[in-house]
């Protein structure tokens, strides 16, 4: 399989080894900050915390999605993910999510997720932008989660005031609300 998608892909004019360096260190940014916005969850409490965790866990969620999806994906195009875990992290596409000096800052807070989502957009716009017309199933797998992450920036834009996005929170509960433009990449 690997072979005739790397044929497929590099015949289309695409730089095969700097796609799969970019899938990589988005694979790296989508599971460091699955891990980050663990912490970050956690610490959202109080009045004001409390108005933030369902979203921050639905982003949450659909990060770790978003690292699944992307796997087989790298593999299929012949690369593979880094064997050690700590340079996995120091390669991810985006700054880590760290938890703010002071948790309780709920602004402090917001700044730390809205960044990564706008980090995670440039990621995937690029990958696209890469990948349009010329690596179909790559463009429709970052196409895809290109939309989840722009809603989530939009739902903590929302919160620092930025104005009104035209986002809903989603219907449902469970894996039926999370991932809807990537749930079709992900295998049980």
């Amino acid at each position: 399989m690997a072979r005739v998608a790397r044929e497929v892909v590099q015949k289309a004019g695409v730089d095969l080894d700097k796609l799969l360096d970019m899938l990589v260190r988005n694979a790296s940014a989508e599971l460091t900050t699955y891990y980050y916005y663990t912490i970050l969850r956690v610490n959202l409490i109080g009045l004001e915390g409390e108005g933030l965790k369902e979203i921050t866990e639905d982003a949450r969620i659909e990060d770790r999605n978003h690292f699944e999806a992307l796997v087989p994906r790298i593999y299929e195009l012949g690369g593979k993910l880094p064997r050690n875990m700590n340079e996995f992290h120091d390669i991810s596409a985006c700054p880590p999510a760290y938890l703010p000096d002071k948790p309780t800052d709920i602004k402090a807070m917001l700044d730390v997720l809205v960044k990564a989502e706008r980090c995670a957009i440039g990621g995937y716009t690029a990958i696209c932008n890469m990948t349009a017309g010329k690596d179909h199933r790559t463009y429709d797998l970052s196409l895809a989660i290109l939309h989840e992450e722009i809603e989530h920036e939009a739902w903590f834009s929302e919160f620092l005031g930025e104005g009104p996005s035209g986002h809903f929170r989603r219907q449902g509960t469970g894996f039926e609300r999370n991932s809807p433009y990537v749930r079709k990449f992900l295998h049980d």
